[in-house]
């Protein structure tokens, strides 16, 4: 059995910061912990935007505070995702978040992420396992 909080992960190789500036991650759940998925908290910053397309996970995100207008980026379609609205990426959808106020959200993907991930230029996050070390950023 494991029991953590939020709160354990602050400060730790679990809580990972978007070089972009414009999300944070509490990855209560990962990979090693070897149950089939991953779990996190995520807070996407008011006024930002950021651009993703998980080609190699599904992923299902749960609003629990905050606003944001989600956009279907093949589609065009979009969604306002308040507090109690969940919304599944069941088909790797290229997709845009634009959070109104600070949104925070519980976020499951399968595959587990390793912790390790963050997005390349396209929006993706490479599928690691446990075994593999990160990708080498290269900064220009």
């Amino acid at each position: 059995m494991i029991v953590r909080s939020f709160k354990d992960i602050e400060g730790t190789d679990r809580h990972v910061k978007a070089a972009t500036g414009t999300w944070e991650s509490k990855r209560i759940v990962l990979a090693k912990e070897r149950v089939g998925f991953s779990l996190h908290e995520t807070i996407l910053y008011a006024g930002t935007e950021t651009s993703m397309w998980y080609a190699n996970h599904i992923e299902a995100v749960l609003c629990v505070e905050g606003e944001a207008e989600l956009t279907n980026d093949e589609t065009g379609e979009k969604h306002l995702i308040t507090p109690g609205t969940m919304y599944l990426l069941d088909g790797h959808e290229k997709h845009t978040m634009r959070p109104k106020t600070d949104f925070r959200c519980v976020c499951v993907f399968n595959p587990p992420v390793t912790g390790r991930e963050d997005h390349d230029e396209n929006g993706v996050y490479p599928l690691l396992t446990e075994e593999e070390p990160a990708p080498q950023t290269v900064a220009s």
